[in-house]
């Protein structure tokens, strides 16, 4: 490099230096009027669930202590009042219209909102501000009462409707449990981790011709929802146990869990599930 490129290059870098500060500040101010403007169209449009949302931001803070835009303060203040009592008008509204419609399609429901349960094994929250409600772990990109007591009766249909007898089903995942204890080595009455006797009773409920060619279209799904439904509708069956007089008993735990739901109707973290002899 010549003397000359040398003394370019440098005072290039030195000029670079002095206005990174001033560019970092005209980067921080075109933020807040960026922020300014998106308050703006949201009012404009009446959009006090996004407003509301806004101004409980730190950039909402930030402009406050800004000097320059110190006028904004009042008009905030005012703005925030406003999209809060919007936002509580709503929420109020929002629960009475979904309840309504929930009864009107036969379904239970408790709300304590933003999280609501309908049947056992079937909750879901409410978020206002992404306008979407999350239903057993599905997003539904919507928060109409409407959209979402449909979501409810899909899943409902999913996970009640289908044919299911409780005693076929207990003596089914008795059988997998006796499995793995043979697997194992172990006695009777050993704990089993749930997981491991939810897949490989997913396993038991596969088809012969699914083991000679595991296509998925022949695999038959079913989900840890279904399995815990399938629990708690034992439970509630008092059928009693098993065929063969053993009732099962769950492990609460945090390691290697799985939710399910417990004699009680009570959503659980389980992780070991055992048999035992049915006392008289």
């Amino acid at each position: 490099m010549t003397d000359q490129e040398t003394f370019l290059q440098e005072t290039q870098d030195g000029l670079n230096e002095i206005v990174k500060p001033y560019q970092v500040e005209i980067n921080r101010r075109q933020r807040m009027a960026d922020f300014i403007k998106t308050c703006m169209r949201c009012a404009g449009r009446n959009d006090f669930l996004q407003l509301d949302e806004l101004l409980r931001t730190k950039m909402a803070r930030d402009i406050l202590e800004e000097e320059a835009l110190m006028e904004t303060e009042s008009l905030f203040q005012e703005l925030r009042a406003y999209a809060s009592e919007q936002v509580d008008r709503y929420r109020m509204a929002f629960i009475e219209d979904l309840t309504n419609l929930v009864h009107e399609a036969d379904l239970p429901i408790s709300i304590d909102f933003p999280r609501f349960q309908s049947l056992p094994g079937i909750w879901g929250e409410i978020d206002f501000s992404n306008r979407t409600t999350t239903i057993n772990k599905k997003r539904l990109k919507s928060i109409d009462p409407r959209r979402i007591v449909t979501a409810l009766l899909r899943i409902k249909k999913q996970l009640y409707d289908r044919p299911y007898d409780p005693q076929t089903f207990i003596d089914g995942v008795f059988d997998v449990y006796n499995s793995i204890l043979r697997k194992e080595n172990q006695s009777f009455g050993a704990k089993v981790p749930a997981q491991r006797l939810y897949l490989e009773y997913v396993i038991s409920l596969q088809s012969k011709p699914f083991f000679q060619d595991m296509d998925k279209g022949k695999f038959r799904g079913y989900s840890g929802d279904q399995f815990s439904v399938d629990l708690w509708r034992y439970f509630q069956s008092e059928i009693g146990g098993t065929s063969s007089g053993h009732v099962l008993k769950m492990t609460p735990g945090r390691i290697s869990a799985l939710w399910l739901i417990d004699s009680h109707g009570e959503k659980r973290q389980i992780t070991g599930i055992s048999f035992e002899e049915k006392e008289d």
